[in-house]
């Protein structure tokens, strides 16, 4: 069984990540994630970061990357 990103029409996009939105630089159907490596359709695609144009799954891996990213903001209360 091909799942949707398998085949001939199926590229990965290359994208410029915007406050709010997102640019597509080159065509194609999915990002992955920076952290995970899952392929993330663009029309399911929620999180990223402006900072390092880098694409997520989801809001946990996406807090999880920013934690590690910068620890200071795990001793904020």
């Amino acid at each position: 069984m091909m799942n949707r990103f398998e085949g001939p029409g199926a590229r990965e996009a290359r994208i410029r990540y915007l406050d709010g939105d997102f640019q597509v630089t080159s065509p194609g159907a999915f990002v992955r994630c920076a952290v995970t490596g899952e392929t993330i359709p663009l029309d399911e695609l929620k999180y990223w970061s402006v900072a390092r144009q880098e694409p997520y799954i989801n809001a946990a891996v996406s807090l999880q990357r920013e934690l590690d990213v910068n620890p200071e903001l795990r001793k904020r209360r």
